[in-house]
């Protein structure tokens, strides 16, 4: 007797794109929650490093990567149900989860501590994240590597700020 594998197709285009997206509103609003009353407040009094940026930069910046996020998470929920697929998938929202958890243990927490022992690891999934795509969709890997470019930055920042607030 011979078997085949099936293949299930993808997703249509609307639940694809459902998935994609509000996570990844969900993730920046709960953020946003945490942080932005913090900013003029609590993160105003802190001693900065000289290469944190000015206010400003951070909301343009997030907006972009937000939506290289989703368009890279869309375009692997756009592939048929392959090996590998669903542990990038779950990768991904392991670090969108972390992502939203940052702001809540540096600002909501007041706590630059707490921000580096969620920044790390996030930092790590998305690097693991970047590898499980990449064999699945070479371009949605790429897209991924400014966020983790501004989080390897973001984690200088976080130490910097715990090291010189005691």
């Amino acid at each position: 007797m011979v078997t085949h594998a099936v293949r299930r197709p993808s997703m249509k285009g609307p639940m694809r794109a459902t998935i994609a997206i509000l996570p990844i509103l969900a993730a920046a609003v709960l953020g946003n929650v945490a942080t932005l009353p913090n900013i003029p407040t609590w993160y105003a009094g802190l001693a900065k490093p000289g290469f944190t940026p000015p206010n400003g930069v951070f909301g343009p910046v997030w907006t972009v990567l937000y939506a290289l996020m989703a368009y890279a998470v869309w375009r692997v929920l756009s592939l048929p149900a392959t090996r590998g697929r669903g542990r990038a998938l779950v990768a991904f929202f392991v670090q969108l989860a972390l992502n939203a958890a940052w702001s809540w243990a540096f600002f909501g927490a007041h706590s630059p501590l707490a921000g580096l022992w969620v920044i790390l690891p996030l930092l790590l999934m998305i690097i693991e994240t970047i590898r499980r795509f990449w064999p699945l969709d070479r371009l949605a890997a790429v897209l991924l590597m400014p966020y983790a470019a501004w989080v390897g930055f973001a984690t200088a920042l976080n130490a910097a700020i715990w090291r010189l607030n005691p």
